[in-house]
């Protein structure tokens, strides 16, 4: 059974985040999408919850590391994958922070598949491959320690 984590994909490129969204979809994961600063802090502060944010932080109304200031000050803390150009972000503070920096490129998809899951596993234990499916149940595994 494959566990439904919300996803909020943005990207001022349209077709960028139809690609993610189709590609992270296959994944299994829920989708939501945003194309400014102002629609990733509404649904990051929203009521409907997220899990993990991918963003391109370069958005046509907001200051990009503004943006990536506020995700910051959440509580609780959500992930954030930061999905641009070295040259862009190579010595921001903000991007050195909690945020995980994948650049974006031909195979970039593919990094980005693997990164989320590694932050999802951190972030959940019910998430499938995580240390808590691989801990045997309890009174089993402790043979001959009594």
């Amino acid at each position: 059974m494959k566990y439904k984590h919300t996803i909020l994909i943005a990207d001022r490129n349209p077709h960028v985040r139809t690609f993610l969204k189709r590609e992270m979809s296959a994944e299994g994961y829920q989708i939501q999408l945003a194309n400014t600063g102002h629609e990733v802090l509404k649904r990051a502060f929203g009521h409907d919850p997220l899990h993990l944010i991918i963003i391109d932080p370069d958005l046509p109304d907001a200051d990009d590391l503004d943006v990536l200031k506020r995700l910051e000050d959440r509580v609780p803390a959500l992930p954030i994958i930061i999905h641009g150009f070295v040259s862009e972000y190579n010595e921001s503070p903000a991007v050195s922070g909690a945020a995980v920096f994948v650049e974006k490129g031909g195979k970039s998809i593919e990094r980005l598949k693997v990164v989320a899951a590694e932050m999802l596993q951190k972030t959940d234990p019910r998430y499938p491959g995580s240390l808590e499916d691989k801990r045997p149940p309890q009174g089993e595994g402790l043979h001959g320690t009594g």
